[in-house]
């Protein structure tokens, strides 16, 4: 336990002189310069990064939030470190009224800059190089009422009570909004936390609690242990009245999960994954879990899906809370994704963190990755490899976009920093570390990730140090002979074993290599051209829209897979250069290029080369893989995109699907389908909008016609019948209606208490919701506690309504956050806009409450992007673009500038061109194939 510092200054006064040097302390900060700080002075730092000259080493925190008053005071002391002499000490502060600041026993002038969220301590005599000092600083603010800082979260009990809980959310830089503090990355130090709360309350932090000492009656002060060295945006503390279960872990920790009272059953499923997935963390790094305790919470207001904070991982309650008998598999695994994602954070993120957030993929794309690794193992029920390349898709869709960004990409401000938090630095992270993985073999990866984290533990990294990491690793595996040459790289022996995969003496760079892949936006695309033995390849820059062709001098190193019709063993290649040729043993009839999917690119085959694999996918589509099926799927209509092949090519590819069971292939038609017609709704065209639902559902009637109405089976096929009978029902196929409807019936005569199928239960209620009577009933039992587990599926099925007043009544109340949580409005506006009913509505909604919707989420968040691009990507008349650009470029300049606004613009433009050069030719197919 820490000695007592010159930080308690303020706690031995009296009760009212503390109020009133506070009180004097809001007047005077919030006329300008802070208590004896003059508002006439210059700031003394003009910069959005801090200087680096004084360093932090230790916090001592004492927060007091009042829960009834819905404010905090704070005290932080911090011991610092100067390196040059400097006459102020610059800090981040935000939304903080300081009160009172002093540099060692010296009272400090405060200078407050609020465009730069800093403050800065100006001190009477100049701080010393190569001295220690230690500033303190009393301030007061209010609990946030958005989703950031140290904030506000409400529940309900079952009878109807409202209880108030305060929970923090530090990153990327809201630290600063419930202490000041040094808020970047790399300004890594100890924290020793206390917290003052009634009696009646539980206050949690990153370490475990040391003691609780009494003040008086009704107040108690919590002391916590003091942390590892950590980045400010890990610290965590939570003030409210949950509940917990416990288990120790293998290794020892002790692991717990926290809700609100009423929920505490339904956190058993969360708490073992936890300590399952731990134990298997601790074994694949080779890496004790520092802290002695890791605990999970579950927030009842949350923005994103949840937090790694070091030992107190923070989450959304339908990211952590799971009912055997009521949650649907789809649930089930994304509980246990979400937890392996958090938990892997306290390896990538927390023990070594990003220096900067330009290189955040660092921990995301990570996080990412190791979800699939991990859970793969500790739950090989769940199946995850089968919803890695999904994930893949849906980055290449952004990343196709000029507007899109290299992984690693300079960023200063608070709302880029929060833009980099989207599908690139997470998804296509962990879809070209998986390409990684796959190049370099399993156990050399895993080496080199090994040897990453033990060389730079509480240090903070960039790029080059992971590449340099995985660059040396040369273990012998098996036959395959391996030998480390003098210059640090691997070369591989070609004939050693079936897995060696590159060519003798080549040079294994994997800095070269994934250089290409971090530093420069997009992916490539692969075009094949089989001439007898000779393959040609040439690779270009893939992009959509209309500056698609100014981006030649991109080049990508391509570990290359592929199988043949005459042999199903991969074989490997490295194309650097932007043609090449493979010469094959013997002539074939098909070439597939990335094998299952484990390349991030896409692949053309030219000629014949396409009508070769369609034709296969028609005579005999499982002597490839499910992913490969898909993949093929997902290629084709990205060429289409591009116009390197006419839609009926692909509309060509899409009759197998008839004969498709996998969910992976299945899916993937869906979401290059569905899709066209949403263009067609947002443009009132009945005709071939009603002709092409009637193919697709076609399409996949037997499948549908298949699917038991039960929770039978395994994990995919619950997931895909949960899919399929949504998607069949929302299309209004009648027998799903007829039997929905029978479901739904018979559970409201039950007043709700029967108990429907939880794979079922979404098409049930999406069905139900179509009589304004089934709308009432389903949203009086969304409000009742026994169906919180269905909260999302009812909010999915109110929006199904062609009421436009209901639709309407939605989005209202999600903003007002009472009846629905304002933490799920993302969610409402974007299943608004997707109904014909309701797309302008949503439109609307989002011009007149922008301002609201900034305030809740913040610039650049991915909430406010899932808004924008969720409202209008699907838009594709040039009306629709005009108004887009309009009321965007009306805003104010840092609206106007976010890059989910370039995107939005980007996509309509490209819908415009597709639907011009697609449309007829659409029509022409579905007459001829008599659909």
């Amino acid at each position: 336990m820490a000695a007592p510092r010159p930080a308690a200054l303020l706690r031995g006064l009296p009760a009212p002189m503390v109020s009133v040097v506070l009180g004097l302390a809001v007047v005077a900060s919030s006329i300008g310069g802070g208590l004896g700080g003059d508002s006439g002075a210059p700031f003394p730092w003009d910069k959005v990064r801090l200087p680096e000259h004084v360093v932090p080493l230790h916090y001592h925190l004492l927060i007091h939030p009042n829960l009834t008053t819905q404010t905090f005071t704070g005290t932080a002391a911090i011991d610092l470190t100067v390196t040059r002499q400097t006459s102020a000490v610059i800090l981040h502060s935000k939304r903080l009224h300081v009160a009172w600041a002093a540099i060692g026993a010296q009272e400090a002038r405060v200078l407050e800059q609020q465009a730069l969220e800093q403050v800065a301590l100006l001190a009477a005599e100049p701080l010393r190089a190569g001295h220690n000092y230690t500033v303190t600083i009393q301030y007061t603010a209010n609990l946030s009422d958005s989703f950031h800082g140290f904030y506000k979260s409400t529940y309900r009990t079952q009878e109807g009570e409202l209880r108030v809980l305060a929970a923090t959310q530090f990153e990327p830089t809201f630290a600063r909004a419930a202490f000041p503090c040094f808020d970047e990355p790399a300004f890594k130090a100890r924290f020793s936390v206390k917290i003052r709360r009634e009696p009646k309350h539980l206050a949690l932090s990153n370490m475990p609690l040391m003691k609780t000492v009494n003040i008086n009656s009704w107040l108690v002060e919590d002391h916590f242990d003091t942390s590892v060295k950590m980045s400010t945006y890990l610290v965590a503390f939570i003030v409210s009245d949950f509940k917990s279960i416990s288990k120790i872990s293998s290794h020892g920790v002790n692991i717990s999960v926290y809700t609100v009272p009423e929920k505490i059953d339904q956190a058993d499923y969360a708490l073992d994954a936890a300590v399952k997935l731990l134990d298997f963390y601790e074994d694949y790094f080779s890496i004790s879990y520092p802290l002695p305790k890791q605990d999970l919470a579950a927030i009842p207001d949350f923005q994103s899906g949840a937090m790694e904070n070091w030992g107190l991982t923070t989450y959304r309650e339908s990211a952590l809370l799971y009912d055997p008998d009521k949650s649907s598999a789809s649930s089930r695994l994304w509980i246990t994704m979400i937890i392996a994602h958090e938990l892997a954070h306290q390896w990538f993120g927390n023990l070594v963190t990003m220096e900067w957030w330009n290189d955040l993929w660092l921990n995301e794309g990570f996080a990412k990755f190791m979800e699939f690794v991990s859970v793969n193992i500790t739950h090989p029920e769940l199946k995850v490899e089968d919803y890695f390349l999904s994930n893949c898709f849906d980055a290449m869709e952004v990343d196709a976009l000029n507007s899109s960004h290299p992984v690693s990409t300079p960023v200063k401000d608070p709302a880029q920093i929060l833009e980099m938090f989207d599908d690139v630095s997470y998804v296509k992270g962990s879809c070209i570390l998986n390409m990684l993985k796959d190049y370099l073999t399993d156990d050399v990866f895993k080496a080199g990730l090994v040897q990453y984290l033990q060389k730079y533990s509480y240090q903070n990294t960039k790029n080059e140090d992971l590449w340099n990491s995985m660059t040396n690793i040369c273990p012998t595996v098996g036959t395959d002979k391996s030998e480390q040459q003098g210059d640090g790289f691997c070369r591989r022996n070609q004939q050693s074993s079936s897995n060696a995969h590159w060519t003798k003496g080549e040079t294994l760079d994997v800095k070269a290599m994934m250089n290409t892949w971090t530093l420069q936006k997009g992916f490539p695309l692969v075009t094949v051209t089989v001439r007898g033995k000779n393959v040609h390849l040439q690779q270009e820059h893939y992009m959509t829209g209309t500056d698609s062709h100014s981006s030649t001098g991109y080049l990508w190193h391509i570990p290359l897979t592929y199988i043949t019709s005459k042999a199903d063993t991969v074989q490997r290649f490295l194309m650097t250069t932007k043609t090449d040729v493979i010469i094959l043993p013997e002539e074939v009839e098909w070439i597939k290029f990335n094998v299952y999917m484990n390349g991030y690119y896409i692949v053309h085959y030219e000629d014949d080369g396409w009508d070769h694999l369609i034709n296969l996918l028609k005579e005999n589509h499982t002597a490839i893989s499910n992913n490969d099926r898909a993949s093929l799927i997902n290629n084709i209509f990205q060429l289409v995109r591009i116009k390197k092949i006419p839609i009926s090519k692909a509309l060509d590819l899409t009759l197998y699907l008839k004969r498709e069971t996998q969910i992976m292939p299945v899916l993937q038609g869906m979401n290059e389908l569905v899709p066209i017609y949403k263009l067609m709704e947002k443009r009132d065209m009945d005709d071939t909008e009603k002709q092409l639902k009637e193919y697709i559902v076609n399409l996949f009637k037997d499948l549908i016609d298949k699917q038991l109405w039960s929770d039978d089976g395994s994990v995919s096929e619950r997931m895909l019948r949960q899919s399929l009978l949504l998607f069949a029902c929302v299309r209004r196929y009648q027998p799903c209606v007829d039997k929905a409807e029978e479901y739904f019936l018979k559970w409201q005569k039950s007043n709700g208490t029967l108990s429907l199928p939880a794979d079922v239960k979404t098409a049930v209620y999406a069905v139900g919701a179509q009589t304004s009577e089934g709308w009432d009933f389903l949203l009086s039992k969304y409000r009742q506690h026994s169906f919180s587990i269905d909260k999302s599926r009812i909010e999915l099925a109110l929006s199904f309504t062609r009421n436009k007043d209901k639709l309407q009544w939605l989005l209202d109340q999600g903003l007002r956050g009472d009846i629905i949580k304002t933490q799920d409005l993302p969610h409402i506006i974007l299943y608004v806009a997707r109904n014909p009913s309701g797309y302008q509505l949503a439109w609307t909604f989002l011009k007149e409450n922008w301002e609201k919707l900034v305030e809740k989420f913040e610039l650049g968040s991915n909430s406010i992007a899932t808004i924008v691009t969720g409202v209008t990507n699907k838009y594709s008349t040039r009306l629709q673009l005009a108004q887009v650009k309009e009321f965007f470029s009306s805003l104010e300049e840092k609206s106007a500038q976010l890059r989910c606004i370039q995107q939005a613009i980007e996509t309509i433009e490209d819908n415009i061109q597709w639907m011009d050069t697609n449309l007829n030719d659409i029509k022409t197919w579905l007459q001829k194939n008599h659909l």
